[in-house]
């Protein structure tokens, strides 16, 4: 009997001294939530079937169109006092607020006041938070959001463990 050969890949995108490896270096130079160079946007004009809406359903909105009960005409969304000209938030800012929770309960973050505010069930539970997100936006993000993601849960993950013991 022939044994099947297990092929392992290492899709980290950055190296274990927290570098971003060679070919993601691309990352560094382009603006957050700029396409790849590899990802050509698609021109507008052209329907995607796979988009579609199967006869008989309604059609959902895409990503970057009106929402439900949103007007195309209407402004974009300010939030109440943060600085002019920071533009709108991007799922790099959602992957940030749910992260940073995770490193506060895991006591890599200090509290105000230096006390610890270790707590490994809460760290779990922002942990698998993003585990959700990246679940429930599988085939929707760009390269460049997915590399991030996983790799966010990953160091999060191992931290865990690290601490768990």
């Amino acid at each position: 009997m022939k044994e099947a050969e297990i092929k392992v890949t290492d899709k980290r995108i950055f190296t274990p001294e927290g570098d971003l490896k060679e070919e993601y270096r691309y990352l560094e130079e382009q603006p957050p939530g700029a396409a790849p160079p590899s990802e050509a946007p698609a021109p507008a004009e052209e329907a995607d079937p796979r988009q579609a809406s199967p006869p008989g359903e309604p059609q959902r909105p895409r990503p970057g169109e009106a929402g439900v009960g949103a007007h195309p005409e209407a402004p974009p969304l300010e939030i109440p006092g943060s600085p002019p000209g920071l533009g709108a938030p991007t799922l790099f800012d959602l992957i940030a607020a749910l992260a940073e929770p995770a490193s506060v309960y895991l006591g890599d973050i200090p509290l105000p006041g230096g006390q610890a505010g270790e707590d490994l069930e809460m760290a779990r539970l922002h942990i698998e938070l993003l585990a959700v997100l990246r679940q429930k936006t599988l085939g929707n993000l760009t390269v460049q959001e997915a590399a991030v993601l996983d790799d966010v849960i990953y160091r999060l993950r191992m931290r865990y463990v690290q601490k768990r013991g």
